[in-house]
């Protein structure tokens, strides 16, 4: 990890503590519905890397985004299997329009914006907010949910999450392109942080899962 990306994560996170901290401190609300917020989020973050995947010139970069659109949409069959089995009919599912933070995303046009944003950035805040609302299912008895995060959902976050590092590492290498990377680090928590309190007034409970 360079020196940069170094930086750059001791800032996310320090950012991201403010997201995670309101979830530890209101593990709370219908945890089915919560568990329906993941749906939302995670064919959202497999329909985002899928677009970027055609328009990605660099191959290492174009197979991470192939591979985070393929593990994102196998969590939303997980999550939606579960549901399921709770007694929730997701048959006519059907995903919202964008949010503010997809907007953004959709719009980002270079690679280093790109990953500095998803895998970097997205998925570091989705790993932080699992671990709450898994907190929340543990507390409650229901152990397969966790199950579910522990086993696969929360592995593959992690494994995105250090590909964004050793791809930014890569390929943000000069002043331009780590202004641009930090940037869209920064935009990403700050639109996500916004999202994330207008969404806890509505559901009750910051404690929601993420992608």
């Amino acid at each position: 990890m360079t020196s940069f990306v170094q930086q750059l994560e001791a800032e996310k996170n320090e950012r991201l503590a403010a997201i995670t901290a309101a979830g530890r401190t209101s593990l709370s609300g219908d945890a089915t519905k919560l568990l329906e917020v993941a749906l939302v989020n995670e064919v959202s973050v497999s329909e985002l890397a899928a677009l970027w995947v055609p328009t990605t010139p660099e191959l290492d970069v174009k197979l991470a985004f192939a591979r985070q659109a393929g593990d994102e949409a196998n969590h939303f069959q997980l999550v939606a299997d579960r549901l399921a089995a709770l007694g929730v009919d997701v048959a006519g599912f059907t995903p919202p329009a964008d949010s503010p933070l997809f907007a953004y995303m959709k719009g980002l046009a270079t690679t280093v914006e790109r990953i500095a944003a998803g895998l970097f950035t997205l998925e570091s805040i989705a790993y932080g907010v699992n671990e709450n609302f898994m907190a929340l299912c543990e507390s409650r008895g229901d152990a397969e949910t966790v199950r579910i995060y522990r086993e696969y959902i929360q592995p593959d976050e992690r494994a995105h999450q250090q590909l964004g590092q050793q791809l930014l590492a890569k390929y943000a290498t000069t002043p331009e392109q780590q202004a641009t990377a930090r940037a869209a680090t920064l935009r990403v928590l700050e639109i996500a942080a916004a999202a994330r309190a207008k969404a806890a007034e509505r559901l009750g409970s910051a404690c929601f899962p993420g992608c």
